[in-house]
């Protein structure tokens, strides 16, 4: 194993936690039930998951010898023709929202974007997290 093997799979293992926890909270309440507070946590939890996403696919793509992908925009639109990812319109609606949570103190905003992590980022990231364990066992 080498360096970079280890810091997909160390990486890909904080991406499975944040999932993890973002998932406590998108399978088990509705965004309606969420206090203002719940849903500014809901937000940063998609933050760092969403964050976590796109360096797990970096560093695996890194490792796959695509050396000179930077950046999520970048690393996205490689890891959708390599087939780690699923629902180009999706992965780039996630991509905008997460340049808008600075924005989460616009109560519309931050609505929105709460309902789009429960809805369609929550199960898109969860499909990658279950695509990046069959690379890991590979």
């Amino acid at each position: 194993m080498n360096d970079n093997d280890i810091r997909w799979e160390q990486r890909y293992s904080n991406f499975k936690k944040a999932i993890n926890k973002l998932g406590d909270v998108a399978n088990n309440r509705s965004v309606e039930s969420l206090s203002e507070l719940e849903k500014e946590g809901l937000i940063q939890r998609f933050e760092y998951t969403f964050e976590l996403a796109w360096k797990t696919l970096q560093d695996l793509l890194a490792y796959k010898g695509y050396v000179d992908i930077k950046g999520p925009k970048p690393v996205l639109e490689q890891s959708l023709k390599d087939g780690y990812l699923q629902d180009e319109s999706g992965w780039r609606k996630m991509k905008t929202s997460r340049e808008l949570t600075s924005h989460t103190y616009n109560n519309d905003t931050a609505q929105g974007i709460a309902s789009d992590i429960v809805t369609v980022y929550y199960p898109l990231l969860h499909a990658l997290n279950i695509r990046l364990q069959k690379e890991v066992k590979q």
